[in-house]
């Protein structure tokens, strides 16, 4: 575990002799402190975590990070002032460390820590998928090693050092989930993590209003396979249906180990048959291997994720044994969740955030299904210069799947309209303003025979359409 004198040693170069003192864990949640924590209060645009100090300590923090004075009532230690100043007494806890910003401390700690342990690293980004991939890994991984990854969405400048904080001397391999917003942004997070093996999922649409196009967001992805070491020991999977991930071959000296559903990939799968709520099976290949798998996943789009977990296995040395007993076992559905409704009905609750191809996946597995089709679609937003094709695109699947289209939202017209230019019924096409408005025509019209499909954007609040319909509302 991280001491409280890899602390002082990244900050300010050396260590008073009594800072031996275990780092329980770390975090920017007062509430979520715990005996021997160290808290590091970050300022925003709304909410100052200094403002909490006294409750992360109440809550067990032992320690804090700060970057303004706080009240004298807080024991401070000024790192500002850096090695020249006395450390002979030992501090009472707990105590506050003052530095000039709090998150670049953190990020600091973070890279000194995570350069003094002899760990793989294994990184993944992509638009869509990188979660379930993520969750899935690990899970691999674990067969035989002791691996750490990125809780929850903890995927940027902030959540990847808190991550790498809770690293040991103990764990073999982490993986790490890399978001990305700006250019620059992955390679940072790689100059900090290390990582030896990229993972890349797709290039799609997600935040193109602030990454910009499909071409400027593939760069910034990018930034993971270029950061990697040389072959042999570097390793870049790389999605090799997806056009732009392949391309990234040409950017960096690491060793390509190519998946996907083509037999010009290493990995690659075929016969990929949903088999609904029960997940899917297909066959996989590998040189000159063929197996036959059924795993737990939902929707064939899922297979991808499965090549994904499998290629990190392969890569670690894992034994087929252990990568099939992997990717069996667990529920790393992260995002689709099967939910009984008070009516009946069944719904497919995808309503963590929305895409265009994330949407259309989720289209494409309530074709599976068997029932009435309902598709409940709501605003994909941050799509940028794609909104409206996107939204359009979204619409012409939903008329070959769906028996009745429910859309929430303005940019969801965009889906009804192409819906109805497609085909589709307009009888069968019911568009509301909110969610609130959605829920009040779904607990009228939905019956035990409904599948239905929730998707939307986090911002759409689609979760509470699910959450007012399931049983026990």
């Amino acid at each position: 575990m991280i001491t409280l004198g890899v602390v002082f040693e990244a900050l300010i170069g050396n260590a008073p002799k009594w800072a031996d003192h275990i780092i329980a864990d770390v975090g920017i949640d007062s509430r979520a402190m715990i005996p021997g924590s160290m808290f590091v209060a970050i300022p925003g645009e709304s909410v100052d975590g200094h403002d909490y100090l006294e409750d992360a300590f109440s809550n067990g923090a032992s320690f804090a990070l700060i970057e303004h004075p706080v009240s004298p009532d807080f024991r401070v230690i000024d790192l500002r002032l850096g090695s020249d100043q006395d450390f002979a007494l030992k501090v009472d806890v707990p105590f506050c460390l003052l530095v000039e910003n709090t998150v670049e401390a953190l990020q600091v700690v973070a890279g000194v820590w995570r350069k003094k342990l002899n760990i793989r690293v294994i990184g993944i980004t992509g638009s869509v998928g990188k979660s379930t991939t993520k969750e899935l890994t690990t899970t691999v991984l674990k067969q035989r090693f002791r691996t750490l990854k990125n809780p929850g969405n903890l995927n940027n400048e902030i959540g990847l050092p808190l991550t790498l904080w809770r690293l040991s001397e103990g764990h073999e391999r982490a993986v790490l989930e890399m978001g990305f917003y700006l250019p620059g942004e992955i390679m940072f997070l790689c100059d900090l993590a290390e990582p030896v093996v990229g993972v890349l999922t797709n290039i799609g649409t997600v935040h193109a209003e602030r990454a910009g196009s499909q071409d400027e967001i593939a760069r910034g992805k990018s930034e993971l396979v270029q950061s990697l070491p040389s072959a042999p020991d570097g390793v870049a999977i790389l999605n090799y249906d997806d056009e732009l991930i392949r391309a990234m071959a040409d950017q960096t000296d690491a060793r390509i180990f190519y998946y996907g559903l083509s037999p010009e990939a290493d990995l690659w799968a075929d016969q990929v048959e949903g088999l609904g709520l029960a997940g899917i099976k297909f066959r996989l290949h590998y040189k000159n291997e063929t197996i036959h798998l059924k795993v737990p996943l939902i929707g064939r789009h899922s297979v991808h994720t499965v090549l994904r977990a499998a290629a990190v296995g392969i890569i670690e040395g894992l034994s087929w044994e252990e990568i099939i007993r992997g990717l069996r076992s667990g529920h790393t559905q992260l995002r689709l969740v099967a939910v009984k409704a008070a009516c009946g009905a069944m719904i497919l609750d995808d309503t963590y955030n929305a895409s265009p191809k994330s949407t259309l996946a989720g289209l494409n597995l309530l074709e599976e299904m068997e029932g009435r089709k309902v598709a409940v679609l709501g605003d994909m937003l941050e799509l940028g210069r794609y909104e409206t094709q996107g939204h359009q695109k979204v619409g012409i699947r939903a008329a070959e799947v769906a028996d009745i289209l429910v859309t929430v939202g303005q940019l969801a017209e965009i889906i009804a309209k192409a819906a109805a230019d497609a085909g589709f019924q307009k009888e069968n096409i019911y568009s509301f303003a909110d969610s609130a408005e959605a829920v009040e025509f779904l607990k009228g019209y939905l019956t035990e025979n409904d599948m239905v499909l929730v998707k939307g954007s986090r911002g759409m609040r689609m979760d509470k359409i699910v959450a007012s319909l399931e049983v026990g509302s």
